[in-house]
This record gives structure tokens, sequence and C-alpha cells, in this order.
């Protein structure tokens, strides 16, 4: 973009003027329409170029149309106002002609970048967006077109390319008086709409670039009082704050949203001077002290109480003058219509009008700079922002760049003064005269630190780096200390650990009794033990002979029997911290096949000198009843088959196992520190005694040949390595030990040497010097495993690991401890019973559904509970039931002319049917006696009137099934039957112990029966109490009139046929038509088969001749 002034040529002036600056923008008020382009093209070809002059368009972009108080601004007047006075302006004279279009801002975000994108397109230069969403592409697309940019919405813009702000944008403004008063912890409270939230988050933004803990932005939803508390509720439980940024309409100018919050705020007891409340908007115009800015104030007192919480930033117009001031001016000078209420016009006229004379001075100056000639827009934005121009209310640009000044009200609340005068640049602030008035006379809201505010100067958290740096250092110093008495502490339980307590390590006299060994299992294991052996070796565990009490290796601790490791020598004063710690690690070792270590004995004590040659220190650790491998070996009379060698095996591998996998190497295993218990279960015992001598610095005795049987080669040749055991060592004595059980014999026994040319032999190859075993005395496996065992090379020999593998597949898997055999042997045998008894009890369930099932078929359910639980049923009596009878018409002929299975074949189809139906009716059957069927409805469960249609519903059903039931022996005889109804009262009960039944009285039944023995085939015969019911009932039930039938013990009475119901589709079977003096009792003798009619003839015969 650039601007042509009037030496330009024609060449150069006439594209752009027709791109951009000639046209002025359509639809100006007042304007006349422009010349179409054929005119206007040919004036300018026919006019001198010095007759040219240009034009430069003004946009002002904002929310005209859609927020009705920033049209009160009236930007449509301040834009024309500042074009008019350009344009007469004497000192722009030859310079471009100001024109000015006013654009419309959508208030919706997704509309206002659309209007930046159309706006840039018309105008020469722009004033606006007011959205700080649109403000960065605003800023790109106009330094892409070329465009000067005057963004004075923008919170945080700063001057480059084709952008110039105004004047100091408002989060500069912002955060100056933040830092004068060193508030730094802000929350930022916005309006709904999206000019406000876009608003609240550029400015959170700002602040927060600029090293402020923004602590929440929020915005109110709705837009009325609960929304405001809402909001306030969430500032106050969050992080504590000092000011409340109020991002909204100010309530001076009518915003609704800022009434809201400050009448919550008062509501809820925040405006009492614990915080302070800041205005956003009033940042970008010039409101004037005084008691006119506080008349929408006027009729509401809470609102001027709580307004007494706001401090009000903003612009300051210089030498005492104001917006409304210069507003009367110009209308007075005839520049703004007479009819304009200047009362009712926006601060906000100024601010737009200083954007487009700003623009205009950028313009002007950098026409000036460039000797009259074109002019890019960055070459404007840049001149703009030293352009010095007369504001509306002052002077502006430079030096003369209008201060901010903090307006606030005193106690009474009625007009606004001014306490201070802010300037920004220089981050400034000057008394103005009156002081702050906080609420209640109060001192406002305390500071926050100052490093807040030092950008070179990280503030965690809020606290000064010195403190910070102090308490760094008496953290430091206190863990220090806590660590050096931590340690103390840590000791000195640890020594009180181990000598008192549950878990204690060291033992004394106190602890321990010591015992003697003079009969019962130790008499046997004393007396089966060798002498030779037991009396010079140190690591006989349970093979010991008869010794003083004193010097005897078997104790009492805690009521159990233990067995004491001693250290060489008698001179022991008191126990190392190393031997301490070393045990406490070999103290850890839990296994069923490592022996349990539960203390260290002193003699002497643990803390105190014991006397002169009683200074005894051992390993106590469990007894084990059944002595050593070694003794149970040598026990003739105990017989061991192969099951219980293997399994003494396996124990001794798993334990083995288990101290390699912990890294624990044995060193001195043999099998007399292999010891049984109780159940029969090896132990390894004496598991990290060199290293345990070695932390006390006692040297061990020399080691006798006979000791030496089980050790491997590469540790008899270094007594060094001997000392501390290697693994593949414990290995080597492993195959040594299998070589003993499986023979039952002492190591080498087999090649009649002494012990000490046995370890010559082994130490000093060649020959290689091994036990030999024969095939028949073990499995084949286990030879060639025991022998890999004892292999020369320690690399070639298995680890524990593989052993396990290989002497598992040995057994084939099978567990080989006796112990874990019997009881594997219970366990199934116990199982087996649990399986066998569940599956009793199943079946018993079952019996027992099965019986409850037959009961309720034989009773009710409620009488058969009753008779179960074993207590009285009562006879009950029930007001109305309906009753149902039927019987089988000619039954006693059919009877004879049929076989007695064949009665019964017959009875049990039909009532098999009448059964199936009736179980879809609200219906009890009773009994069936013969071929008569009894059942009634409203017993015993009462259905209110509800029997009555039960009854006969049941009843339509069974005469539609009797149509096409046939007998299985006389299919062509026909099946009729006779159906009798009546309704009344009964009572009923549970009669007999032996085979009880559910029996109803009362004439109900009597009358009942009568009207089944009354009945015609395929009918049903209904006494009026039944009818009545059934019309009540009101189902359409269709009957019709019998007349008077006589019944036996009741006279004459009238009777009905019910013959259906509505909506009853099934076929019913049609009466007969009886003629004149026939039975209703019989079959005729035509519908009878020839040999069935003989068969009944001569029944009849014999029926007379016997009478």
């Amino acid at each position: 973009m650039s601007v042509g002034g009037p030496a330009g040529g024609l060449p150069d002036l006439l594209p752009r003027a027709l791109a951009r600056w000639a046209p002025s923008p359509p639809g100006l008020p007042g304007d006349p329409p422009p010349p179409g382009p054929p005119l206007r093209l040919l004036l300018l070809l026919l006019l001198p170029p010095s007759a040219l002059p240009a034009v430069f368009t003004v946009g002002v972009l904002g929310p005209w149309t859609c927020d009705p108080i920033f049209a009160r601004a009236r930007p449509d007047l301040a834009a024309r106002l500042a074009a008019a006075r350009l344009n007469h302006d004497p000192v722009l004279e030859g310079g471009p002609r100001f024109e000015v279009a006013l654009l419309s801002e959508p208030c919706r975000t997704p509309g206002s970048l659309g209007a930046v994108s159309s706006a840039l397109a018309r105008v020469s230069g722009l004033v606006g967006p007011v959205n700080p969403a649109a403000c960065r592409p605003a800023e790109l697309l106009a330094q892409e077109a070329g465009v000067a940019l005057v963004p004075w919405g923008c919170p945080g813009t700063r001057a480059a390319g084709t952008t110039a702000p105004t004047v100091t944008p408002a989060a500069d403004a912002l955060y100056a008086l933040l830092r004068s008063f060193r508030w730094a912890r802000v929350a930022l409270v916005t309006a709904p709409q999206d000019l406000w939230v876009e608003a609240g988050l550029a400015l959170s933004t700002a602040l927060r670039d600029r090293g402020l803990p923004v602590a929440l932005v929020t915005s109110m939803q709705p837009s009325d009082l609960s929304g405001a508390r809402e909001a306030l509720r969430r500032v106050h439980e969050g992080p504590r704050v000092r000011a409340v940024i109020m991002v909204m309409h100010s309530v001076l100018l009518g915003g609704e949203e800022q009434r809201c919050l400050l009448e919550a705020a008062e509501e809820l007891g925040l405006a009492d001077g614990s915080l302070v409340f800041l205005p956003f908007d009033t940042l970008h115009y010039a409101l004037s002290p005084g008691p006119e800015a506080l008349a929408a104030l006027a009729n509401s007192s809470q609102l001027r109480k709580a307004h007494d919480a706001v401090l009000t930033l903003t612009r300051h117009c210089p030498r005492g003058g104001s917006v409304l001031d210069s507003l009367r001016r110009a209308q007075e000078h005839q520049e703004l219509p007479p009819d304009l209420n200047v009362q009712q016009v926006s601060p906000l006229f100024g601010t737009i009008y200083d954007a487009v004379f700003l623009l205009a001075g950028g313009v002007g100056r950098a026409q000036e700079a460039a000797g009259g000639g074109w002019v890019a827009g960055a070459a404007v934005a840049r001149h703009i922002r030293n352009a010095q121009v007369s504001g509306f209310c002052g002077a502006l640009g430079e030096a003369e760049e209008p201060s901010f000044v903090l307006l606030d009200t005193d106690e009474a609340g009625d007009q606004l003064f001014a306490t201070y005068v802010l300037d920004p640049t220089r981050g400034s602030l000057h008394s103005a005269g009156t002081p702050v008035h906080f609420p209640r006379g109060g001192r406002g809201p305390g500071p926050d630190p100052s490093c807040w505010f030092d950008p070179d100067i990280i503030c965690n958290g809020g606290v000064e780096p010195g403190i910070v740096f102090i308490g760094f250092l008496l953290v430091v110093g206190m863990g220090l200390t806590g660590a050096l008495l931590a340690h103390y502490v840590r000791h000195r339980l640890l020594h009180i650990r181990m000598v008192s307590g549950p878990n204690k390590i060291i033992l004394t006299l106190d602890d321990i009794t010591f015992l003697h060994p003079q009969g019962g299992s130790s008499r046997k294991v004393v007396q089966g033990s060798r002498p030779s052996l037991a009396t010079h070796s140190v690591s006989d565990i349970c093979s010991i002979p008869s010794q003083p009490q004193g010097s005897s290796n078997i104790g009492l601790y805690e009521g159990d029997w233990v067995w004491l490791k001693k250290f060489p020598g008698d001179q022991h004063i008191a126990i190392r911290p190393a031997t301490k710690t070393a045990f406490s690690k070999v103290r850890e070792l839990r296994h069923e096949n490592v022996a349990l270590y539960l203390g260290l004995f002193l003699a002497g004590g643990p803390d105190g000198a014991a006397p002169a040659g009683e200074g005894m220190l051992a390993v106590v650790s469990e007894h084990c009843a059944r002595g050593s491998l070694h003794d149970l070996l040598y026990q003739r009379d105990i017989k061991l088959d192969w099951m219980f060698k293997s399994s003494l095996l396996l124990d001794l591998i798993k334990g083995m196992r288990y101290l390699h996998h912990r890294g624990v190497a044995h060193g001195r295993l043999k099998s007399r520190n292999c010891v049984v218990d109780g159940r029969f279960v090896l132990k390894v015992t004496d598991h990290g005694h060199g290293r345990l001598l070695e932390a006390q610095r006692v040297l061990p005795e020399p080691p006798r040949a006979e000791e030496q049987l089980w050790t491997a080669p590469e540790l008899l040749r270094d007594p060094a390595l001997e000392r501390r055991g290697t693994l593949p060592g414990d290995v080597f004595s492993l195959g040594i030990i299998m070589q003993e059980v499986v023979c039952r014999s002492p190591p080498y026994a087999m090649l009649e040497l002494t012990p000490e040319e046995v370890v010559q032999r082994v130490q000093s190859p060649p020959p290689l010097c091994r036990p030999s075993v024969s095939m028949d005395q073990a499995p084949l496996e286990c030879i060639q495993l025991m022998k890999q065992c004892w292999a020369e090379q320690p690399e070639l020999r298995p680890s524990l690991d593989r052993t396990f593998e290989l002497f598992k597949n040995i057994n084939k898997g099978r567990k080989t401890n006796i112990i874990d055999s019997m009881l594997r042997m219970l366990e199934q045998y116990s199982s087996n019973l649990e399986d066998l008894i569940r599956e009793r009890t199943e079946e018993l369930e079952l019996e027992k559904q099965k019986t409850d099932q037959l009961l309720t078929q034989m009773l009710p359910p409620s009488v058969a509970e009753a008779l179960k639980m074993g207590t009285t049923v009562e006879p009950e009596y029930f007001e109305e039931v309906t009753l149902y009878f039927s019987d089988i018409v000619g039954f006693t002929t059919i009877s004879a002319m049929s076989e007695p299975i064949e009665v019964v074949d017959l009875l049990n189809d039909l009532y098999t049917l009448f059964d199936a139906i009736i179980g879809a009716h609200d219906v009890y059957k009773v009994e069936t006696i013969g071929d008569a069927y009894m059942v009634a409805s409203g017993l015993p469960q009462r259905n209110g009137q509800r029997h009555a249609a039960e009854i006969a519903n049941m009843s339509l059903d069974i005469l539609s099934a009797v149509s096409s039931f046939r007998m299985r022996h006389m299919p062509e005889v026909p099946v009729r039957i006779r159906i009798g109804l009546h309704s009344g009262p009964c009572v009923a009960g549970v009669v007999g112990l032996t085979m009880p039944r559910y029996c109803l009285f009362g004439d109900t039944v009597n009358t009942a029966s009568r009207m089944e023995s009354t009945g015609l085939p395929y009918r049903i015969h209904v006494n009026m109490s039944t009818v009545r019911i059934l019309h009540a009932l009101d189902q359409g039930f269709q009957t019709e009139v019998r007349g008077l039938t006589e019944l036996k013990g009741k006279g004459s009475e009238n009777t009905y046929w019910l013959v259906g119901r509505q909506g009853f589709n099934k076929p019913i079977p049609k009466p007969l038509d009886l003629q004149q003096g026939s039975s209703n009792h019989g079959i005729s003798l035509q519908e009878i088969p020839p040999e069935r009619r003989q068969k009944l003839e001569k029944a009849r015969l014999s029926h007379f001749s016997g009478k």
C-alpha cells in the first residue's frame, strides 16, 4: 500500500488510485453516490496529475451492530469528525484526503475473523479489530496486504510490521499498576460473550508472559446473579488472589454482568477489602473524575457499597480535559448533530477519534519522510509510533502520550477521585492528592513478593530467593541432623532388638537352659552314634556323647529344644558388629530344608565380659529329633528302601538349591551337618559358619582328614578357598553324600583306605580317586548323576538346578517323602469322601424336591409348608368360593363294557387332560372320586370375585376339550360329561394324620354336587348365585335360563345353562336332544358296538341272576 501526493505522476498514481485509494467506500451516510467505473476512468485520464489528490480510506471495525454498549460510542460520528478535521487541517494540505468506512464486526469469533479479511480488501488503513482472537490473524493479513493496522482493542499487541497500537496496550498498563502495588496473584472473570472470553484469554496470556501467576480464568455462566455467584465461588475456593480483573462492560457504562458480579461479591462478603476488583474495559478510554461517572449507581446503595472495592484504571486526559467537554465543544461548533445527547455517548468515542488521528498522523509523517512520494503500510505504522497529533481530549504521541489515572470513590461513594497517575512506559506511579480508600477503612490486599516482578529472578511459589536459600540451608541441615539421628537411633534400636524382644538374636544364660540328654529319643541318638566320629567332630550336631551339664550342646529356648554350634575357643568376650550383621543375614534364610538359626549365645552376656574360661560363643539353631543323616544311616534297625533314600536326597538337593539361589556357598557340607527332624525331613545346617568365624575374627581349627572326605579336590589344594567354600565344591560334597546314602556306608569305604590316604589321592591325581558304587544299589540314572557331581573339573559339575531336574526325573516326578506320601493318601481319601458326600447331598436335595413337588400336588402349598414345619393347620372359613363338579355320563355302562385296566386308562387319560387345562386358571383341584372331578376357586388363596370367572372359563375349556376326546379301547363311543357350578361360603381344612386330605365342607359343596347330578350331557349347569357374580364381573359370559329345577334338599330353584363367552372361539359340543321320557344318565344302545353290547347284556344277565 502506498500514498501519493500532488507531485506524483499519472503513470504511478492511476493504478493505485483505482485499486484502493481513489473510490470512496459505498454506503457512507451523507456521501453522494460515486460515479460509475467507466466515467471515473475517463475523468482520471483527462485530469492532469496535479489535479489527482489521493484518497486514504480508514476502516473502523468493531461490534457496532451486535453490542449496544459499543454502539453508544457512536463510531460513525467519531470517525467522521476525525476525518473532517483532518481534511480541513492546513498542516495536511496537499496530502491525501481521508475518508472513513464504518465496518461491522460480528460478536462471534468465527465471524470476526471473516470480517477482518473482507475489511482489509476495502480500506487503506484499519482501526480494529476489537475481538482479541482476530488480532494475530489481522496482523498477518494486514502485513500481507500492506495495510496499516491500529488494533486498539488487543490487550498485548506489540508494534511490528504494519501494526501500530494507538497508545500503551492494556496489558502493559495493567501490569504496571499491579507491579506498583505488588499484586501478583490475580484471577480473571469474563462475561460469557465470545469477545470478552477471548479478551480474558489474551490478557491472561500476556500477564503470564510477564511472569505473573494468573490463578484462574473463568466465565460467568449464565450472565446473571447465579452465574456471578458461581464464578466468585470458584475464585474463592481456588488459590488465594489479590485482585480480580473484570473482563466485561463497566457497570458505569451500563454493563449488567459487572453489576451482577459486584452485587454477588457484596453478598458473599468478598467486597470487604481482602480483594480489589479492577475493570478491564476502562483501560481503553478516558473516564473522567467527578460525580457524573457514578450516575449508574445512584439508585442502588448495595452497588455503591460494592463499588468501593473497585479501583478504576483509565486513560488520563491532560490539562483537566474530558471526553464529555470535548463532545460539548464539538457540538457547539456544529461538528456534531445538535440533537445528539452527549451524556449518553460512551467515552470510547474519544478512543476511536484518536485512533483515526494517529493513523492520519502516521500517513503524513511517512509522506514527509519520503519527500511526498509513495509510502508503504509498514512505513505508516512505523511513523504512527512517533506521530504527534492533537487527540480528542489532549495531545497524542511522543512525550505527550497520555498517562493513566487511577480512580476511586471515597467513603460516601458518590463520586470518583483521581488517586494516582500512572506512566506505564516509565513504570512510575505518582500520587494525585487523594489516597486510595479501601472498604471499611482497611489496608487492602497485602503485597506479594517482589520477585514476581523481577525478570531476572525465578520466583518459587512467591517466596523471596533469599528466604528460599535460607530455607534450603535449614532443610539440608535438618536433613543431615535427621540422618545422623536416625542412624544413631537405628543403631540403638537394632542393638535393643538384638538383645531383647521377641526377635532378639543375642541370647544369654537367662534365655537358654542346658540339658544333659539321659533318655527318650536323645538316648537313642547317642546310642546309635559312632563314638569315634562323635568324639572328634565339632560339626556333629545331634550325635553327642554324655557330657557335663556345663558343656552340653542341647538346651531349652522358649520351650523348644535347640542345638548350640560352638565357636572354637572359650575366651569370647563380646560379639563383634560384623558378626551381628552377618548372622542377621543368614538368620533370614527360611526354607523347609534349611535349619533355622535362632540366635547367638554368649555365656558372659551381650554387653559384659564373660568370666575367665567361660566365654563361650555359639550359634543357636533348631534341634532335630532324628539326629544327623550320618546317625540315621548307621542305625541298622531302621530299614531304608529306595523311596526313603530318594526322599532324603531330594530334601538335601532342595535345601542346597535354595542356598545357592541366595548366593550362599556352604563350604562344609557333609552328612554330619545334614539333620533329620521328627517327620523325616532332611535339613541343611552349618551354612554360613565360615563367614561368622571370619566376621568374629576367630581362626578355625585345622581340619582333620575324617572331615575332609567330602571336600572337593580344588578346595583341598587351596586352604583359603576351602574356608570360604564354592558352589561347585558343594556339588562335589553332594555327590559324596549320595554315595553314603545309596551304599549306606562311610565315604570311600569300599576302597579300604585310611582317611589320610583318601584325602591325599583326591588332592593329587592321577589316578582319580572316587567311590565305587554297584549298579544294583540304585537306579542307573542316580549313579550317573553321582559321577557327574564328583567330576574333577568344577565347570563340568551340574548346577543345583540341573541336579534337581535330573533327580526328579529319576522318580518320574513323584513325591518321594514318606510322610508326604502318607499325607497325600489321606488327602486323596478326604477328597474322595468330600466328593461322595457332595454327591449324596445333591441326590438328597433332588429327592427332597421331588417329595415337595408331590406334596404340593396333594395339598395346597401353604398347607404343605405348615405340615412340614410341624405346625397345626387350623380350618379356615371362606366367605365366597365357586365349586365345580363333573362326571362322565353313562360311566356305569362304560365300566360294564370295559376291562378294569381299560377303565383305569380311560380315567387317567381324561383327568390328565383336565389337569393340563386347570393349570392355566386360578383354581385348585380338590379331588377325584371315580368319575367325579371336583375343582374350587377362591381357596386356599382368596381372589376376590374372580373365582366365578375362573371356574366358568375352565368349564368352557374342559367342555371344548371333551368334544374331541376318545377312549382308546372304544373310540367310537363318545365320552359325555355333565358339569355343575355353584358359588357360596365353605369351610376348608386338613382331615386325618395318615394320608391327610384337604377337604371342603358346607352347603355350597352339596348344592354344587346337586347342580352336576341334575344337569345334562354336554351342559354346564349353573346356579343363580354364580350367574349373579358372572353378570357383576361383566366379562361377556352368556347364559340361558333352564327354569325350575328340583334340587334334593333344596326344593325347586331357577337354574341356568352357561353356553359361552364373548371372544371364546373354541368349539363346544352340541347338547343332545333328549326324547320324552329318556334318561340323561346313560348311553343309548345304538352307540354301543355290537361286541361290547353282547358283553353288556351278559353283565346284566349275570347281575339279575345274582339277585
